[in-house]
C-alpha cells in the first residue's frame, strides 16, 4: 500500500468519523420522536423499538399549529424575496457603478454582516412598540430582510463582478436598454448566488427565535420556534412530543438543502472569492 492511498484512507476515515459524529444527534432526535415515554424517559439508551406516533399527534394536535405554520411560511419567503429584490440592486450598484462613498458602503455591509443582531433586540423592540407595531407580520418580515440584506449583497455583488462587462455592452449595443441588459444577460448567471443566499434567508427566519420572542407574543402572530417550547411545562418536560416537534420543523430545511446542495456549495465559494 503506497502513501497515496494511506493518506487518502486517512482522510476519508476522518470524513466518516467527523460525519457520524454531527450527524448522530439528528438521528438520536428523529429515533426518540418514534419512541413511547418509557422508553425515552431510561436510562439505558434503547436503540431498537417499535416506532410509534403518539408523540407527533400531540405536536401537531396543539391549538393553533397551522397557523404557526402559515406564519412561519409567510415571514420566511417575504423576507427572503425582499432581500433578494433590493440586494440585486444594490449588489450592482456595488459591482458595476463607482460613485463616491463606494468603498465605505462596502465595508458597512461587511461590519453590519458581522454584528451580533442579539444585542440589537431591545432597540428594535422598543422602535416597533413607539410604532405600534407589534404582534405583526409585517414586523417580522422587516426585521428578517434587514438581517438578512448584507449577506445576501456580498454574496451576489462577488457573482456580478464575475460577469464580463463585454457581455452586458453587447447587449447595449443590440439594443437593450441597463434593465433588459441586466435582465437577459447578468441575472440568469447569478443562479447559484440566488440559491445560495436564498437558503440562507430560509434557514435565518425559519430557526430565528429571540426576535419573534420578543415581538409576537400573541399566539396568532408566533412562528414555530415558538411552537417548539410549549412541550415544556412546570410539571416537567414532554420530551417525545419536543423530539417530534423538532424533527417536523426540521424537514422542511432539510428538503431544501439536499435540493439546493451542489449550487449552494457552488454558490458560496464563488461568491466569496470573485469580485
Amino acid at each position: 500500500m503506497n502513501t497515496r492511498t494511506l493518506g487518502r484512507l486517512w482522510r476519508n476515515g476522518v470524513a466518516l468519523l467527523l460525519a457520524a459524529v454531527f450527524l448522530f444527534p439528528v438521528y438520536w432526535m428523529f429515533s426518540t420522536s418514534f419512541k413511547s415515554n418509557s422508553q425515552v424517559l431510561t436510562r439505558d439508551p434503547v436503540f431498537f423499538f417499535t416506532p410509534t406516533f403518539e408523540h407527533y399527534s400531540t405536536a401537531t394536535g396543539v391549538e393553533l399549529f397551522w397557523t404557526y405554520v402559515t406564519n412561519s411560511v409567510l415571514v420566511t419567503l417575504g423576507a427572503v424575496l425582499l432581500a433578494l429584490v433590493v440586494a440585486l440592486a444594490a449588489s450592482f450598484a456595488l459591482a458595476r457603478m463607482r460613485f463616491r462613498g463606494r468603498r465605505g458602503m462596502v465595508l458597512a455591509v461587511m461590519m453590519a454582516q458581522m454584528a451580533p443582531w442579539e444585542v440589537l433586540i431591545i432597540v428594535v423592540y422598543l422602535n416597533a412598540r413607539d410604532l405600534s407595531m407589534l404582534n405583526s407580520l409585517g414586523t417580522l418580515v422587516l426585521v428578517y430582510f434587514v438581517m438578512a440584506l448584507p449577506f445576501t449583497i456580498w454574496t451576489l455583488r462577488g457573482f456580478i463582478a464575475a460577469v464580463p462587462r463585454e457581455l452586458e455592452e453587447a447587449a447595449l449595443i443590440d439594443g437593450c436598454d441597463r434593465f433588459q441588459a441586466f435582465r437577459r444577460v447578468i441575472f440568469p448567471l447569478l443562479a447559484p448566488g440566488l440559491m445560495a443566499t436564498s437558503l440562507f434567508g430560509f434557514i435565518m427566519a425559519w430557526n430565528e427565535y429571540a426576535m419573534v420572542l420578543v415581538l409576537n407574543k400573541a399566539p396568532d402572530a408566533a412562528t414555530l420556534p415558538l411552537w417548539l417550547t410549549q412541550f415544556q411545562t412546570n410539571f416537567g418536560n414532554d420530551w417525545g412530543a419536543t423530539m417530534a416537534a423538532s424533527s417536523l420543523f426540521t424537514v422542511p430545511v432539510l428538503i431544501v438543502f439536499l435540493i439546493l446542495q451542489r449550487r449552494v456549495t457552488g454558490g458560496l465559494a464563488a461568491g466569496a472569492v470573485k469580485g
